[in-house]
């Protein structure tokens, strides 16, 4: 019988087991198609065919020995037209993802307080989300059957506000009147609700809980405001999955250290995390209870030298080496103009330093 040791490695750390081996996950390196080609050896690039590209994705992922692959419903469908769209910066090969579609949903705060989301979304028809999200995750076993899948949301609560309203917006309306603003997050969540009483019904056993919290300074609101209207949402879109028995993992980008507790007491069971949050933090206090994710910094890839990776990677190692439930990752990602002899370092120094 063949074993496969990503996947076996994953769910073991996915279930504190202690695997000997630390496994990874990362997020976007699959389309680093420099970097593809390089460890695959197939011929890819941006231009390829959906076909070629899907493949040399599957062979990246199984050649980069993925524990669990980082997956959501795409979120952009939820919302319809009714969304704030701020285009998109360059990231991708080529510029493929660029977009100059800037449009503003609602003009003025006093509109933001009065949305009723129901009128304006719709209630939803459970059994087509719940078959929406199983299709998601079965996909996703066929495209990466080597590695622990999922399938998640990502407009929990203030990246749902992010979506409709735009950063101008948000930041306006809670600064005219938070009060109000919180009452549309309180708002917001029993309209998002729907979609987590289906999330708890899918077949997918792990989900991903993705909520851009902060930015890279921190919070961008008053932690009162998070005490009051964030985390208590939270807690209340999480309990569908909890009395079902999802394993939540959870995502934010930017730094929410200030945040970790709270984040800990809506009982997920998991902390994905980009470099600013502070992982030492996390793996002393739930080192042996939760899953944790992270967090090599994509910056040291991107300009460091081949000692400043390998320091960056056992940095990381040395955190997570006693945490049972640990998984090596780069925050928030290896954009494709990272030099590829550097992702090669890292991968090399992961292997090189993930035995326990």
């Amino acid at each position: 019988m063949i074993i496969n040791m990503s996947y076996e490695n994953g769910l073991s750390a996915l279930n504190l087991e202690m695997p000997p081996k630390i496994p990874r996950t990362e997020y976007s390196a699959h389309f680093h198609w420099d970097l593809v080609q390089k460890v695959t050896g197939i011929e890819v690039s941006s231009y390829s065919s959906g076909q070629t590209r899907i493949h040399a994705s599957e062979e990246f992922i199984k050649a980069w020995d993925y524990g669990f692959f980082w997956n959501i419903i795409p979120f952009d469908e939820q919302f319809g037209e009714n969304h704030t769209k701020m285009g998109h910066a360059s990231y991708q090969q080529n510029s493929t993802d660029y977009s100059d579609d800037v449009r503003v949903f609602i003009e003025e705060p006093e509109d933001v307080f009065d949305l009723d989301f129901f009128e304006t979304y719709g209630e939803k028809d459970k059994s087509r989300l719940i078959t929406d999200f199983n299709q998601d995750y079965q996909k996703m076993i066929r495209e990466h059957p080597d590695t622990v899948n999922m399938t998640g949301i990502y407009t929990t609560c203030m990246s749902g506000a992010i979506e409709i309203l735009g950063w101008d917006m948000l930041l306006l309306a809670a600064g005219v009147d938070s009060r109000l603003f919180g009452e549309f997050m309180n708002r917001y969540t029993e309209w998002n609700l729907q979609y987590f009483e289906a999330l708890a019904e899918c077949e997918s056993p792990v989900v991903m809980v993705h909520d851009d919290i902060v930015w890279t300074s921190g919070a961008f609101l008053a932690p009162e405001f998070y005490k009051t209207f964030i985390f208590p949402n939270l807690k209340k879109l999480l309990a569908p999955l909890q009395e079902k028995g999802k394993k939540i993992l959870f995502t934010s980008d930017g730094n929410f250290t200030q945040f970790v507790d709270d984040i800990a007491a809506c009982s997920v069971n998991g902390f994905v995390m980009e470099p600013c949050t502070d992982m030492s933090y996390i793996c002393e206090k739930y080192g042996s209870t939760h899953v944790i994710v992270g967090n090599a910094d994509t910056r040291i890839l991107l300009c460091g030298d081949k000692d400043d990776i390998e320091n960056e990677v056992k940095r990381c190692i040395a955190l997570g080496r006693d945490c049972p439930g640990y998984f090596m990752a780069v925050g928030n990602h290896i954009p494709p103009n990272t030099p590829v002899d550097n992702c090669l370092y890292y991968n090399d120094f992961y292997e090189k330093y993930s035995r326990r």
